[in-house]
């Protein structure tokens, strides 16, 4: 088994514990930046239902009559909910594109909306509105006091799948059943 980094987890994926009653329950979280600063990194698993990409596209200034596939919005995290943020396959990118592993890019620009409603955008792409937000070593801390499990995330993993069950996913990708997972854990 591969010893991960806890002070570098640019390109990896947090699943919350299982008894996780705040607005993180049940999140996968695709951490896309992490360093001496903090770290950043957006919500992969909660899609928003109040709010629809066609709500946002009507103040674009540009039209999304054939871009393709839906386009899903996610609640991306508690911080700056009116910031959206791309995640999206690296094949696709612009000069302000950030590429942060295992195939996945993160990009804000309204050109990669623009791409995407011409047909010209990445494959794969969910819109992030927020972001979730840690303070220098606060990440560190929270994953010292047993908050979250750390994987590899996959193209497949932050991209696609099924909202409803990538929690599971992920914790099945480190060999847990989330109903045989016991909520008392220590440290080794």
């Amino acid at each position: 088994m591969n010893k991960i980094d806890i002070n570098n987890l640019t390109g990896k994926c947090l699943i919350a514990m299982p008894d996780a009653q705040d607005e993180f329950a049940q999140s996968v979280i695709y951490i896309c930046s992490h360093g001496k600063d903090g770290a950043m990194g957006f919500i992969i698993n909660h899609r928003l239902k109040e709010f629809s990409f066609s709500d946002l596209a009507i103040d674009l200034p540009f039209s999304f009559q054939n871009y393709g596939s839906p386009i899903n919005l996610y609640n991306g995290g508690p911080l700056d909910k009116t910031k959206g943020f791309i995640l999206h396959s690296d094949e696709y990118q612009l000069p302000e594109s950030i590429t942060t592993g295992g195939g996945i890019a993160v990009s804000s620009s309204l050109e990669v909306l623009k791409d995407i409603a011409s047909g010209k955008g990445p494959k794969q792409r969910i819109i992030a509105l927020g972001y979730a937000g840690w303070a220098p070593e606060q990440l560190e801390k929270e994953i010292l006091n047993n908050r979250w499990l750390i994987i590899d995330a996959t193209q497949d993993l932050v991209l696609g799948g099924k909202d409803t069950t990538k929690w599971k996913q992920a914790l099945s990708s480190l060999g847990i059943d989330n109903i045989n997972f016991s909520a008392s854990y220590g440290h080794s």
